[in-house]
């Protein structure tokens, strides 16, 4: 009898093991206890997840190229309680002072107002950012995307790239 219990406790730990092994995909995600909503593609791979405050989302976006060996393209999404106006500005100004110190950072154009473009060098690759922020229900919110400046996966995995995070920029709003 004990034998047996064993062996099915064997066999449900790797049934689990199975199971926290098997990618799991993007698609609706709610953060800030429902508050914040978004969608992403189901090609999205999720590689990080913190709870609390701030709340943290990263989706790797898969490069089918050479070039995903030295570049992870990804998508953050970062929310975090504030009070005010005044704390939502002091958590934009401290995210642009860490870009800032990034290794070959240079300011692009930015197309609005808290959204920010700029280049960036990670372990020598050439990167594109684009940062933008909401301040909804007391929630900072920012949504970092981030990819090869370069990619031999071409200018419609680019565009594609672009697109999911402009869908879920128009969610954030």
């Amino acid at each position: 009898m004990d034998r047996m219990r064993r062996r099915r406790g064997i066999g449900l730990q790797l049934l689990l093991g199975l199971t926290l092994a098997t990618p799991i995909h993007a698609g609706e995600v709610s953060m800030a206890g429902g508050a914040v909503r978004f969608h992403t593609p189901d090609a999205w791979q999720p590689i990080l997840e913190t709870q609390g405050d701030p709340e943290v989302r990263v989706f790797q976006v898969p490069d089918p190229s050479p070039t995903a060996g030295n570049a992870l393209a990804r998508v953050t999404v970062t929310v975090k309680q504030v009070a005010n106006l005044a704390e939502f500005q002091a958590f934009v100004t401290g995210a642009l002072h860490k870009a800032q110190s990034l290794d070959g950072y240079r300011a692009g154009a930015n197309p609005a107002p808290n959204d920010y473009a700029y280049e960036a060098r990670e372990y020598g690759v050439a990167f594109q950012y684009r940062e933008r922020y909401w301040l909804k229900d007391n929630h900072a919110i920012q949504l970092r995307c981030v990819r090869p400046q370069q990619s031999q996966a071409g200018a419609a995995w680019a565009a594609a790239f672009d697109r999911g995070c402009d869908d879920i920029a128009a969610a954030l709003q």
